[in-house]
């Protein structure tokens, strides 16, 4: 072929009209191929991981869009497994600070309540291993559940007038049992929460509870320190579902003591009063009765939905009115008396010790708190007072402050009297029958105490009542910790001989009868009263540790608090 012939163009029969132009590479697939109008310009063609044959969907990336596929993602599981990092034989490493973490062991001699509290006031980071006494299996049980079962316990000790910071430990201790030590329990008044963080790098677990109702029952939350003892005592393995089922039989267990039965130890409660403030048999006798009604006609409130305000200010009204009512019968009664021994059943003395407990170890808002309900049941008990009173005086009732003060008092009545008071204070707390007998001696000897320094010794009521209550506070605490139990059932019925009854009533007589000036002042001996016995009973608590044996130094440094600056 010649030159000239290569130039000649070709025929149009041998041209088809798809032909690229000349000048335009094309392949010899694409000479042979028909495409359709929709089909991408050959000049744009992107390379294609399938085959021409593929049908791709017209929500599916564009080819020369293709992304890395995602990394693959753990399925998601139940919120009651573990964290994938949690491994029960190697926990995760805690952070270990510059200077290093000071070796801190805790030996099993001493009471759970010592150990959960040294290591609660240690920070996180300086806490010794944990004591995974309750593992069954290498996972260990699920996080959420066992902050469910620690939630629960703390709210049978809170509602049961346990302080803030025995409750933080008893819910630190059932964490530490199940291998929990990365924990931060946390108590108010009515909230309890608590958070677990596996480990630095994960996210914390947080549950938390809210406390509604509250109860003085002392069988109930003896019941629950028991089973706290047993999940922290290596040698007795409580599994969780175990745990679960005693919880659920201390919920469903009734109360050592029926309604009636609370009923007569109020009046007991209100004649041994009577008694301690001078009074006789007939006083005596008018107390009881007096008390008695009133129990009765607070239930009577409490069944018709009343807040506790208008029940304490219900069960006030009667002892007062059979002492207006005595007065004004010329009766050869000290009114006085029964008027005061009627107040003793009534004053918050459990909310009280537990108040200023709560804020003397740090926990400023529970106590507000606390102090706050003492408040509000004080001014329930002066508005029912008050009130008899006030129409008492009106129809020309003569109430002298000073009659209840006649007469040289008889030591070995007022000992007896302190010690069924003591006795019927315990049962109305529903302590257990086994700690009765020792509360009501702890109470007999707080009142030997106080009888001694202040009407023997003659030393002031206020230092006289501090001592007494110091003693109640070193002998509960020694007792709580031989038997590895609270000592609130030890402690709380023994002050009962202590309350400022008979300051609290001149002191609402003298406001009666337009004597504010001696009133309020009688007022102040019974807030100053009250709070000698709060800070005694603490004290003497406090006192009872040292003498405890806690350890090496390591140990009792890690212990201290902070001096707050």
């Amino acid at each position: 072929m010649t030159d000239a012939e290569d130039r000649k163009p070709q025929s149009d029969e041998a041209r088809s009209a798809f032909t690229p132009p000349v000048g335009v590479a094309a392949t010899a697939e694409a000479e042979s191929s028909t495409t359709s109008e929709f089909a991408l310009p050959e000049g744009l063609a992107v390379s294609k991981p399938g085959t021409d044959s593929e049908t791709t969907s017209e929500f599916s990336v564009p080819d020369g869009l293709d992304v890395a596929p995602p990394q693959s993602v753990e399925s998601e599981g139940s919120a009651f497994n573990p964290p994938s990092t949690y491994s029960s034989k190697q926990p995760p490493p805690a952070f270990t600070p510059p200077s290093g973490v000071p070796a801190v062991s805790l030996t099993r001699d001493v009471p759970w309540q010592d150990r959960m509290r040294t290591m609660l006031r240690m920070p996180v980071t300086e806490r010794p291993a944990p004591e995974s006494v309750q593992r069954h299996d290498e996972a260990g049980p699920a996080v959420p559940r066992v902050l469910d079962l620690t939630l629960r316990i703390g709210e049978l000790l809170l509602a049961g007038g346990e302080g803030a910071e025995d409750v933080e430990a008893a819910m630190f201790a059932v964490c530490r049992s199940y291998g929990l030590d990365r924990c931060e329990p946390n108590v108010t008044f009515t909230l309890l929460a608590i958070s677990y963080q596996p480990s630095l790098v994960d996210d914390p677990v947080t549950a938390s509870r809210t406390v509604r109702r509250r109860s003085p029952d002392y069988t109930r939350l003896a019941a629950v320190y028991q089973l706290v003892d047993d999940l922290s005592d290596d040698e007795t393995h409580v599994s969780l579902e175990e745990a679960y089922r005693r919880l659920a039989e201390i919920r469903r267990n009734r109360h050592p003591y029926s309604g009636w039965a609370l009923t007569a130890a109020s009046g007991l409660l209100a004649g041994s009063a009577s008694v301690l403030v001078g009074g006789g048999f007939l006083v005596f006798v008018s107390a009881a009765i007096g008390a008695m009604l009133g129990d009765r006609l607070a239930w009577l409130c409490a069944g018709r939905g009343l807040p506790e305000f208008y029940q304490f200010t219900a069960a006030a009204m009667p002892p007062a009115a059979i002492g207006v009512a005595l007065t004004l019968a010329h009766a050869d009664v000290k009114a006085s008396a029964v008027i005061t021994g009627g107040l003793f059943a009534l004053l918050p003395g459990r909310a009280l010790v537990a108040g200023v407990q709560d804020g003397l170890t740090g926990f400023y808002i529970t106590a507000s708190a606390r102090l706050l309900e003492v408040l509000y049941f004080f001014v329930g008990i002066v508005t029912g007072v008050l009130t008899v009173l006030y129409f008492g005086v009106q129809l020309g009732a003569n109430l002298n402050p000073d009659a209840a003060l006649g007469g040289d008092p008889h030591p070995w009545l007022q000992i007896a009297a302190s010690l069924g008071l003591s006795l019927a204070f315990a049962v109305l707390l529903q302590q257990e029958r086994s700690t009765v007998l020792m509360v009501t001696l702890n109470g007999g000897v707080a009142w030997v105490v106080f009888g001694a320094m202040h009407y023997t010794g003659g030393i002031s009521p206020v230092a006289s009542t501090a001592v007494a209550a110091g003693v109640v506070g070193l002998f509960g605490q020694l007792l709580a910790r031989y038997r590895f139990a609270s000592a609130l059932p030890y402690t709380t019925a023994a002050i009962g001989p202590l309350l400022p009854g008979s300051a609290t009533y001149f002191g609402l007589l003298g406001i009666a009868q337009n004597e504010v000036d001696s009133g309020l002042t009688s007022l102040t001996k019974a807030v100053a009263l009250a709070m000698a016995i709060a800070i005694g009973v603490n004290l003497g608590s406090e006192i009872s540790r040292i003498f405890l044996r806690i350890g090496s130094p390591e140990k009792r440094r890690a212990a201290k608090r902070t001096r707050g600056f």
